[in-house]
């Protein structure tokens, strides 16, 4: 009962933050929509991919790069935590810290739900998204990827003392998991040395599980997807309470 009650206290702690800061639900929504209607419409008039327009074949990897951006970004949040001493309040509070590692979790993942819930209402707006169980499909897939990507932000939060440290470790993180993930362009089209890399990417198989709820198409399958996920989270979960056990105030 005491584990569940801080992570809810931590958790509502970042719901209420978030929403004290909506400027960041525009923020995180103004990029991805660039991608789409700019890059993905301008190489749209002339590109088509498996048969789609290009915007339409991006659409799910862009809502998959907005899950990635802001949940790995949520790291940082532990970072400014530690300089402005209310991490040293909550990790002195007689909390297991695994219950803060799982509050953060959830504020995280609550953060990108309901970005992913804007972008979706403009994929409905826009013709991507034709169903409501495409919808829910899609939120779902949001969810579960951010989850994975919000428990690695959190490990290298974990271990960074500087905001300019977690950008830099960020940055070597992120860009390589987004490009290798099929967001763009699919994935056979990448030269054969990096396949190794695209079968371990995380990312790889959230972009995957969103173009099959979106468009309802797939190269690994709902139960490869799901799996490898929930896999992922499982461990980075595991070494981000680990993590947590071990921070220095």
């Amino acid at each position: 009962m005491a584990f569940l009650q801080g992570a809810f206290a931590v958790w509502m702690r970042e719901i209420t933050v978030f929403f004290r800061e909506r400027e960041r639900i525009i923020s995180a929504t103004i990029t991805p929509l660039i991608w789409i209607f700019a890059f993905g419409g301008g190489l749209g008039a002339s590109v088509s991919v498996e048969g789609m327009n290009y915007q339409t074949f991006i659409y799910p990897g862009i809502l998959s790069m907005a899950v990635l951006f802001s949940s790995m970004f949520y790291g940082m949040y532990i970072v400014w935590d530690r300089k402005l001493d209310f991490l040293k309040a909550v990790l002195v509070a007689p909390v297991e810290r695994s219950a803060v590692f799982f509050g953060k979790v959830l504020g995280g993942v609550s953060d990108s739900a309901i970005q992913a819930v804007v972008l979706l209402m403009v994929g409905v707006l826009a013709g991507f998204v034709t169903s409501t169980s495409a919808f829910a499909a899609a939120l779902g897939a949001s969810i579960l990827l951010s989850a994975c990507i919000v428990s690695l932000g959190l490990i290298i939060g974990a271990a960074m003392k500087s905001p300019e440290g977690f950008n830099l470790v960020m940055t070597f993180v992120m860009w390589p998991m987004f490009i290798t993930s099929g967001a763009l362009f699919p994935v056979e089209n990448l030269p054969g040395w990096l396949e190794p890399f695209v079968l371990i990417n995380p990312m790889t198989y959230g972009v995957d599980l969103m173009r099959l709820a979106v468009l309802g198409t797939t190269g690994f399958g709902l139960l490869m997807d799901v799996g490898v996920l929930l896999a992922a989270t499982a461990v980075f979960a595991a070494i981000g309470t680990r993590s947590f056990e071990r921070m220095q105030i």
